[in-house]
């Protein structure tokens, strides 16, 4: 927290200042891009660059969701019966593959078995964070081979636009898609303010890959949520607000989706917690649904 207070001031410290009528004549002129009328996700599809946001915004089109499901549970065996579980009500399964008890080339083969068949995407939560060489390896190898399965992974920029390079080598020939995290949903996060704006300027830069954000509230941005190829996808998501002790942040899918202007929910405990996953996943698949409606018609 005292590393995040003087991140903070050395912001507001170093900020030019508008003089108050000049702030308030500003923000009037500015306040249309930031909420601007909402593209239907099928329109969305034909304006995406890469190719897995267009699949991404197909599939919610097509199955009337913009649920992603995070599925951080200890083993491998409870992984994939989540995977069957939620299956026909989310548009993303969410994976921590390191968490996992085991890991092996049929769990992988069995997991896009799922997919396939409930019409989903796999994401990799990896949150790549090094030098581009490093990437390469541990996007492409390893024992978890995460390009070879997952369409779809997420990296820090603070090792600069090199990690993008990097992992776009290896993922772009594959037709993979890597989420920048732009903003993160817990307590005291330094992922805010400039180097938000640094972020979602270098996935201008690389849009044939770069298929979207990790975000919290990018309604609050400068520019908005940018382009509408992009996805805005946010983690901490429950049916109400809250936290834990950890440091986590909760919002509902009415905020993230219409207030907030995010495009997907992502929802760990509210689902994997549930004494019935698939009714729990059914419930926030009609929640965040209706959201999205209903920012629509605003």
């Amino acid at each position: 927290d005292t590393v995040a207070s003087n991140v903070r001031a050395f912001i507001a410290e170093n900020q030019t200042q508008l003089p108050a009528a000049a702030a308030a004549a500003a923000g009037a002129v500015a306040a249309p891009a930031a909420t601007s009328k909402r593209l239907p996700y099928e329109q969305r599809a034909g304006l995406a660059k890469n190719s897995v946001a267009k699949q991404c915004f197909d599939i919610m089109a097509r199955k009337r969701t913009n649920l992603a499901v995070a599925a951080d549970v200890a083993t491998a065996d409870e992984m994939l019966a989540l995977a069957e579980q939620a299956g026909p009500h989310i548009c993303v399964l969410k994976t921590h593959v390191d968490i996992f008890d085991r890991w092996d080339d049929s769990i992988a083969t069995k997991l896009q078995e799922i997919a396939s068949r409930y019409d989903f995407l796999i994401f990799e939560d990896r949150k790549f964070a090094d030098i581009g060489n490093t990437v390469v390896s541990q996007y492409a190898g390893g024992i978890y081979k995460i390009a070879d399965w997952s369409h779809i992974t997420n990296a820090h920029l603070v090792p600069g636009p090199g990690i993008i390079d990097g992992l776009k080598q290896v993922g772009l020939p594959k037709g993979r898609g890597c989420l920048l995290l732009a903003e993160m949903s817990s307590k005291g996060t330094l992922a805010n303010g400039s180097y938000t704006e640094a972020v979602a300027e270098a996935a201008k830069q690389h849009e044939d890959f770069v298929m979207g954000f990790i975000s919290v509230n990018p309604a609050a941005w400068k520019d908005g949520p940018g382009s509408p190829g992009l996805i805005h996808m946010t983690p901490g998501v429950q049916l109400a607000e809250g936290g834990d002790a950890l440091g986590q942040q909760y919002n509902t899918p009415a905020n993230v989706i219409g207030a907030r202007g995010s495009d997907v929910i992502i929802v760990g405990r509210g689902v994997i917690k549930a004494a019935d996953p698939a009714a729990a996943a059914a419930e926030y698949k009609e929640a965040g649904w209706a959201a999205y409606e209903a920012s629509l018609a605003a």
